[in-house]
């Protein structure tokens, strides 16, 4: 497996996911990025013992992007507090089916995990283990095929939470093209394609020099290739 390295010095590795792979260890014997960072480490300066790569945050299966990963302990901890303190900038691309009422705005609701069935729903507030999920979003095109008009948002996440985007965008009446999880029409239909959600950038500051540095990874490919657009 290939994957693009964006950069790379002694503390920390940005890479951009390719879609269909595990960003954490798999518990299978499918390739994973952290597997295939370690054998990159290797390469590049073989050492007795396993590589340390520490996983930062995280991003679904089917979902492709900037991604950091830790080659320490000391620098996965201070960018794991990052990430908690919301000291982070993450945006995405989607393509969603349908268009928001509006052309931008914030959405604010509560998200509850299923373990068991590997999803996440909406619920009250005071509902035991619901966590407050927070985006805003900016429609940036829209186009119509035949009856059906799929629009391209830029989605700042603003909280992060399991599959909070594809969860919230589905709930608010705009699905994410492709996902079969979410959305009501592929869910019980033969599809093929790819989940039109992208991760493309994510800004941090570095762990040790304290540098502010921001990547980005334009999706392209599928139900994107329909749009144009800016950075």
């Amino acid at each position: 497996m290939k994957f693009n390295l964006l950069f790379e010095d002694q503390e920390i590795l940005v890479v951009e996911k390719p879609i269909g792979i595990e960003s954490q260890s798999a518990r299978s014997f499918e390739p994973d990025m952290v597997s295939e960072i370690k054998k990159h480490i290797n390469n590049i300066s073989p050492v007795k013992g396993e590589p340390y790569v520490g996983v930062i945050h995280r991003l679904d299966k089917p979902v492709g992007g900037v991604m950091v990963y830790a080659k320490t302990k000391k620098s996965a901890e201070a960018l794991s507090k990052q990430v908690s303190t919301r000291k982070t900038e993450k945006s995405y691309y989607a393509v969603v089916c349908g268009k928001p009422v509006e052309n931008f705005g914030t959405y604010v609701d509560y998200l509850w995990r299923d373990g068991k069935n590997n999803c996440s729903k909406i619920v009250d507030k005071g509902i035991n283990g619901a966590k407050q999920a927070e985006l805003a979003f900016q429609v940036m095109g829209e186009v119509k095929q035949g009856e059906e008009i799929y629009s391209l948002l830029k989605i700042k996440l603003i909280t992060g939470r399991h599959h909070q985007i594809r969860v919230q965008m589905a709930a608010h009446g705009t699905p994410i093209w492709g996902d079969r999880k979410y959305n009501k029409k592929v869910q019980n239909v033969t599809f093929n394609g790819n989940l039109a959600l992208h991760a493309s950038s994510f800004a941090f500051m570095h762990p040790r020099t304290g540098k502010k540095m921001n990547f980005y990874s334009k999706p392209s490919g599928g139900m994107f290739d329909l749009f144009s657009w800016e950075n």
